[in-house]
């Protein structure tokens, strides 16, 4: 596998962060224009009519959401992860690892954090140098070797310096409207809005078919993001230690016991080097999949070797 490159991969996340803030607006928009479409298709006069009215609504709404989760991710993240401030007194081991790793990049130390949990898992976080953070499992730490837990912090380094964490907030925070959305849908059906067509039923089953197919698409979209960046950041952290065996012994021991309790947001579990929740076995379990399989990871890293 071949790096891409530094300055080019941030170019792509920037790029794509820039089409995700036009995009999922957009599809929300286009979301919402059906549902009148399909709700009142015999005067389209009267669709746009009613679309124009709701656009701004749809509009405000929307930003309000975005600003209140971009300006309070972090805690909304270490609240669902159960994650608290590692103080350098605390483990001078850790922070050594971290800031000899950032000294190398010539890059400031990001906030570093802990899971109380004996499983083995980490993840990167942030969207600016103020909030980005490295946490890290109480497991991880105690459980892998030197070169093993360096080669994990780089990992977690190369998704903030990729702005790879910024790319997956944005569409964590616009996957998570379409949810929301959703799960409302569902909701007034299941309280009996209406079963029949004078009383709306019909018109909450054609929102709830809208909904879950821009749903879906979203999905797609987010999950073929966090599975290609895992790669990237593999190969970053390869490149970064120049111990590429070491990044794979400590998928190896990462992958024998990655769940963590206090992790039940599928949104956050993608965040994580590998997904901190038990596996769903289904016929459409492969298809999100917030993580590329670990044997294929490692795959990868040996040929660096």
């Amino acid at each position: 596998m071949k790096y891409v490159g530094l300055s080019k991969q941030i170019q792509r996340n920037n790029t794509n962060s820039f089409l995700l803030l036009i995009a999922f607006p957009a599809v929300l928009l286009g979301m919402f224009y059906l549902f009148f479409f399909f709700a009142d298709n015999q005067d389209m006069d009267r669709v746009n009519d009613q679309f124009l009215q709701a656009m701004p609504f749809v509009l405000i709404g929307v930003s309000i959401w975005f600003l209140v989760a971009w300006m309070g991710h972090t805690t909304f993240i270490r609240f669902a992860t159960g994650a608290r401030p590692l103080e350098r007194m605390e483990n001078k081991r850790v922070y050594n690892l971290v800031e000899n790793l950032c000294i190398q990049l010539g890059a400031p130390m990001p906030a570093v954090y802990i899971i109380d949990d004996d499983s083995l898992n980490a993840f990167a976080s942030g969207i600016n140098q103020k909030t980005y953070s490295i946490t890290l499992s109480k497991g991880i730490i105690e459980k892998l070797e030197d070169d093993e837990l360096e080669g994990v912090i780089a990992h977690e380094l190369t998704h903030i310096r990729n702005h790879d964490t910024r790319l997956l907030i944005i569409s964590i925070i616009f996957v998570g409207i379409f949810a929301f959305l959703a799960q409302m849908a569902l909701r007034s059906l299941r309280f009996g809005i209406g079963g029949r067509k004078k009383d709306g039923g019909y018109i909450i089953l054609i929102a709830i078919a809208v909904t879950a197919i821009c749903y879906f698409i979203s999905l797609f979209l987010r999950f073929g993001i966090s599975r290609s960046r895992e790669y990237l950041a593999d190969a970053g952290a390869a490149e970064m230690t120049k111990k590429p065996y070491a990044l794979a012994s400590a998928l190896r021991k990462v992958d024998a016991d990655p769940l963590i309790e206090a992790v039940h947001s599928h949104d956050v579990a993608q965040l994580f080097i590998d997904n901190p929740q038990p596996p769903n076995k289904n016929f459409f379990s492969g298809l999100f999949d917030t993580h590329p399989p670990i044997r294929k990871r490692i795959e990868l890293l040996e040929q660096f070797v």
